[in-house]
């Protein structure tokens, strides 16, 4: 009997003993991926990397990682045009069957999914409305982006007619989607600026726009957006997604 408990709490401190070996490993290899990410992707910050399981150590053995978390604060994505950049801010990705090499200098998921906001002023900043006439003696802009419920973007239009600025803007509903690797604003009504009947193909000119998004970590791509209350939400996609290397 003597020699059973001996066994047992033997049994219980090598299993204590493995699992803060296996939670070390796994912090280390957090902090690994993390700066390996963070100098791939030039990131101006040090992103949060999971590593989700347990055990970890007999998925280092396999050599592929099930499911791996990654959080960015500010990511910076290119527009396609002349290098401007537009912020999206809190990307969240799930990366699952996660490939890495042994010193995790390249890393590569079968599939990934995330999440991530893009703010309405760093939307409506890189549209770069500005004022184009839509009819003689009538100019108008987008000057604010805003959550219109039920999916939808309030968007602002400010007019000036014959020299005059009209004292409120015109609230239009726009309808947001992906298309192709573009965020895409579309007003559901067009509106009337001072009572002015005005062509769809001219006003459209002002409250339509696309914006690019690419360039995204590991090359995820968009798949959908809505409005939201502080910005457009986005979800992003992709396979043999490069964590880095």
């Amino acid at each position: 009997m003597r020699a059973l408990r001996i066994l047992l709490v033997l049994v219980v401190i090598l299993g204590v003993l493995f699992v803060i070996v296996d939670r070390l490993a796994v912090n280390f290899a957090e902090n690994e991926a993390a700066e390996k990410l963070k100098t791939s992707e030039g990131l101006a910050t040090t992103p949060d990397v999971s590593i989700e399981g347990f055990p970890f150590l007999t998925q280092v053995v396999g050599g592929e990682l099930d499911d791996v978390k990654v959080g960015i604060d500010d990511y910076e994505a290119s527009t396609g045009d002349g290098g401007q950049k537009i912020r999206i801010d809190d990307l969240q990705a799930d990366m699952k069957g996660v490939e890495f090499s042994g010193d995790y200098s390249s890393a590569t998921a079968a599939d990934a999914t995330g999440t991530a906001t893009i703010a309405y002023d760093e939307l409506l900043r890189t549209a770069k409305a500005e004022p184009t006439q839509v009819a003689p003696g009538v100019t108008a802009n987008v000057v604010g982006l805003s959550d219109g419920g039920n999916g939808k973007i309030k968007v602002a239009v400010e007019a000036t007619v014959l020299g005059t600025k009209l004292p409120e803007p015109v609230y239009v509903l726009s309808t947001v989607k992906v298309k192709g690797d573009a965020v895409e604003v579309s007003a559901d009504a067009l509106p009337k600026l001072g009572g002015v009947e005005l062509a769809e193909s001219r006003v459209r000119r002002i409250t339509d726009f696309q914006q690019t998004i690419d360039q995204l970590p590991g090359g995820i791509e968009l798949d959908k957006v809505e409005a939201a209350k502080d910005g457009v939400k986005i979800t992003v996609k992709g396979s043999n997604v490069r964590l880095a290397g």
